[in-house]
């Protein structure tokens, strides 16, 4: 490794795309249009040419709405999905082209947490078998007691007695069972975790003591996290940055205090209005009207549009690549480039 890469991002992501297939069969696909048979596909536009870094020791938060693409960006970081297009780059290595036995040394660097930990441990396997699972396959060289050791050592590390390794998934409350699945991605000593929304299946009681957790394991392992939720509030106690999803494209990139104290972007400020607040001066939450499109048929230019209180012309027809601004935060917004965002309208004015 060059001393570039080493102080460059762990992780780079260029012009991701994912799209997913509609018409699975030939037949699906033939249409008749204007008096003739053609042959049409359609395919969900997941996510749309999408670029970002993570830094090593950072949190990077994805955020936006269901179906924004959160969750597919975190299983293309995982290799569980192949992109259609871009490319991902982990410790100057590019990745997401790597199969079978090439990906293994990635697996131990790169680990999931997923979302429901109700169903991503298996039943049938004892906590101790889920533990072991993954230690002895990418630790070969280790002996049985070394095993157990290990195991035992990382389930002390998230606060579950070592003696439960006998138990099954289904005697253990939500909050252990999630603490099981975040000691089986550290088994393998990972240097980057993917987070897909890993606290939201959770009692709210809960979902602090898991977020505790995970802090904890950043400083006591270096880890560098990816995380995907939809929970701003959890984004403001956990996240070093954020990036702002919108139908798949990117529309704000920016530190955690840049974006809650400065949003930019009109669907930024939209969402981070809709957070509870016990200060009373507070904005008032901004309602956005108009259509929700569909990422089947995307709508030209600007993704949001239809929904912008500040669209014009160019945002109908052009797409928005995010630009820096003066804080380091990066936009993707036309009115924002052109300044139309403080020319005497607010959107809570212009809703």
């Amino acid at each position: 490794m060059t001393p570039e890469q080493k102080d460059g991002p762990l992780l780079q992501i260029r012009n991701l795309e994912k799209r997913f297939d509609v018409d699975s069969g030939f037949l699906e696909s033939l249409k008749f249009r204007g008096g003739k048979l053609r042959r049409d596909t359609r395919a969900v536009h997941a996510v749309n040419d999408i670029s970002f870094d993570v830094g090593r020791g950072e949190a990077v938060c994805v955020v936006g709405e269901s179906g924004c693409g959160k969750s597919t960006v975190a299983r293309m970081v995982a290799n569980l999905l192949t992109p259609s297009g871009g490319s991902i780059h982990y410790d100057g290595q590019r990745i997401d082209t790597l199969r079978g036995k090439a990906l293994l040394p990635i697996r131990s660097k790169i680990q999931m947490v997923f979302q429901n930990p109700y169903a991503s441990l298996n039943p049938r396997m004892t906590i101790g078998q889920t533990l072991e699972e993954p230690t002895r396959y990418h630790n070969p060289g280790l002996g049985s007691g070394e095993i157990r050791d290990k195991i035992a050592k990382v389930m002390k590390s998230v606060g579950i007695d070592p003696t439960w390794a006998a138990r099954y998934s289904h005697e253990l409350s939500g909050g252990q069972r999630q603490r099981i699945a975040i000691a089986r991605a550290l088994t393998v000593d990972p240097e980057f975790i993917v987070a897909d929304e890993p606290i939201s299946a959770l009692d709210v009681s809960i979902q602090a003591q898991v977020l505790n957790l995970m802090l904890e394991m950043q400083e006591a392992h270096d880890i560098t996290y990816l995380f995907i939720t939809h929970d701003l509030s959890v984004v403001e106690h956990f996240g070093t940055r954020v990036v702002v999803l919108y139908l798949g494209s990117i529309c704000e990139v920016a530190d955690t205090r840049t974006l809650f104290s400065a949003p930019k972007h009109p669907y930024t400020k939209a969402l981070l209005s809709a957070v509870p607040s016990l200060n009373d001066d507070s904005p008032s939450h901004i309602r956005l009207k108009g259509e929700i499109p569909t990422p089947i048929d995307l709508p030209p230019g600007c993704p949001f549009q239809t929904r912008c209180p500040l669209a014009n012309a160019r945002c109908r027809v052009e797409k928005p690549e995010p630009f820096a601004q003066s804080d380091g935060a990066l936009v993707a917004c036309h009115a924002v480039e052109e300044g139309r965002t403080d020319a005497g309208m607010t959107l809570q004015e212009a809703v």
